[in-house]
């Protein structure tokens, strides 16, 4: 997914760009597996605006999700969560 100089320079963008805390919103492409994408689903609060969409031929989902986040290094945890979710794709 990345590596830790592209979370280096994730962190040095957001902590230049915004002011915190910040919704936030996280784009993510998954194979279409009910199991996956609650596992990645799980990965965020109650408080979080989730939305799908599915692809035209039904085998991948993109998922949205906005969530207030306190920090920059807040945003880069959660996609550090993210990384054993076989066939996720962060946009």
């Amino acid at each position: 997914m990345y590596n830790n100089e592209q979370f280096d320079k994730l962190r040095e963008l957001l902590n230049k760009e915004n002011g915190w805390p910040m919704v936030y919103m996280f784009k993510f492409i998954i194979p279409a597996d009910n199991h996956k994408i609650a596992l990645v689903e799980s990965k965020f609060s109650d408080e979080a605006i989730i939305t799908h969409k599915g692809s035209s031929n039904g085998n991948y989902f993109s998922i949205t999700i906005k969530e207030v986040m306190l920090n920059a290094d807040a945003i880069i945890n959660k996609y550090k969560e993210m990384e054993d979710i076989e066939g996720l794709i962060v946009l």
